[in-house]
């Protein structure tokens, strides 16, 4: 297309052009100008760099993304690509047993690299906006069908130039908008002669016969048609495409622990957290607390309750008691001054000490470190009537912790609000789930509970 550029290629020579300079640079440094270098071992290693790298591109292909795709979202993919890289060096020089490679002259080169590339994907990320904005490399497109959904479609492309979206006018059978080029049937004619890259229909004000001409015309003219549909009043950010034979599906709820290597990462960093804890501070911890609460009152050292967990299964929720025995622990919720806890009680609960158990539930699968705090199965049935979507948060394993406990919605939940702001942290952790975002809702946890929590009693 005359109106695009061919950044992927600059992209594509940039990195293998760096990588070929981080080579060399951590040669010289490493081996005196470069003398060692030249040895036998080491132009081998330089091939097999270049060669795993154009392997891994051409697989992956990163640098073919949409315009509007995020800049973050690109050099995500990059840093991820060069850890690939990094990993079967490693591998080869294990396997290989090619230990008279330098592991230095290694460290320096993904050093070199990795910083250098990301540099060079920001600055190409914004001279690409730039050009666009400065009216190159922009593309024309029309919408097809008149609406309140097209409507907030050119106002997305006004609003964003850096993308490179010339919007030209609307073609519809029954607006007199004075924004309309013409009928339906006249939008064929003007694409052709106005040199339109892409076309898009908006399904809800559209007949099918209309939209499958459409289809066809931009097939035999090498114009892209693109289909709207209106989903804006789903909540869920994952929206995936499937096929059952020749017919589409929208998946409305395709969240990102619906994928597998995202719950294998998340189990893997439960069974390993979970570990440490029980061999590392289980041996000496719990004998102490056990004392204290045998002391303290009589009764077991352990409070077991049935809660609701991933597909509204129930499982055995273990915490250390810090209540006496009473009638009402599985009806009422605990309050300040409570007078059923106990002073080692008070001090667990404060402390969160008394979740602690709750890592051989993560251990066991029932839990996991972070998720949606488990409800008692009372609390479940007195807010699922009253809070849309409240029974969506056992879509994922309940956690020890969670966003919403992180951001101090912990503690009795009295008043509709309350459970309410909480289930909308929840929502957002299941739809946005990642392992920095649990790494940094633990952080928030720790330092809460060393600032000492208000709502913790």
């Amino acid at each position: 297309m005359k109106n695009s550029f061919p950044f992927k290629y600059l992209y594509t020579i940039g990195d293998i052009s760096i990588l070929n300079i981080s080579i060399v640079l951590a040669a010289m440094l490493k081996f005196n100008n470069g003398i060692k270098y030249h040895s036998v071992q080491y132009p081998t290693l330089f091939v097999l760099f270049n060669i795993l790298w154009l392997l891994l591109i051409a697989i992956s292909r990163p640098y073919e993304y949409h315009r509007t795709g995020k800049v973050s979202r690109r050099i995500r993919q990059i840093i991820i690509l060069i850890a690939i890289h990094a990993s079967l060096i490693a591998g080869f020089w294990v396997l290989t047993k090619a230990y008279y490679y330098s592991r230095a002259f290694l460290l320096m080169t993904y050093t070199f690299f990795s910083l250098s590339s990301v540099i060079f994907h920001l600055f190409l990320s914004y001279l690409e906006r730039a050009y666009r904005l400065s009216g190159r490399f922009q593309k024309n497109v029309i919408i097809v069908g008149l609406g309140d959904l097209a409507k907030e479609l050119e106002l997305f492309f006004r609003a964003h130039p850096e993308f490179g979206y010339n919007f030209i006018g609307y073609f519809d059978d029954h607006s007199k908008n004075s924004k309309v080029r013409g009928l339906v049937k006249s939008s064929y004619d003007f694409a052709k002669s106005n040199r339109v890259e892409e076309i898009y229909c908006c399904i809800p004000y559209l007949k099918s016969e209309e939209i499958k001409k459409l289809v066809d015309f931009g097939d035999e003219n090498f114009i892209k048609v693109k289909l709207i549909a209106d989903y804006s009043g789903f909540s869920s950010k994952g929206l995936e495409l499937q096929r059952y034979d020749h017919i589409p599906v929208l998946n409305v709820k395709n969240v990102p622990l619906d994928f597998w290597e995202n719950r294998f990462v998340k189990r893997l960093f439960d069974i390993v957290f979970s570990s440490l804890v029980i061999l590392l501070i289980f041996p000496w911890l719990y004998p102490i607390v056990a004392l204290l609460i045998k002391l303290s009152s009589k009764g077991p050292v352990h409070f077991m309750q049935s809660r609701t967990g991933q597909g509204n299964d129930d499982f055995a929720c273990y915490k250390f008691r810090t209540m006496r025995i009473n009638d009402e622990a599985d009806t009422k919720q605990a309050v300040k001054g409570d007078t059923r806890i106990t002073k080692i009680g008070a001090f667990l609960r404060k402390t969160s000490i008394d979740e602690i158990p709750q890592f051989i539930n993560v251990f066991l699968g029932d839990m996991s470190v972070v998720g949606p705090r488990p409800h008692p199965m009372n609390l479940n049935r007195q807010f699922e009537t009253k809070i849309d979507k409240f029974m969506a948060r056992h879509f994922v394993k309940p956690g020890i912790t969670g966003l919403a406990q992180a951001k101090g919605y912990r503690g009795p939940t009295l008043k509709l609000y309350q459970m309410r702001n909480r289930i909308k942290l929840d929502l957002f952790y299941i739809e946005n789930w990642s392992l920095w975002l649990d790494l940094k809702i633990i952080l928030l946890t720790i330092s809460s509970v060393a600032k000492g929590d208000e709502n913790a009693f």
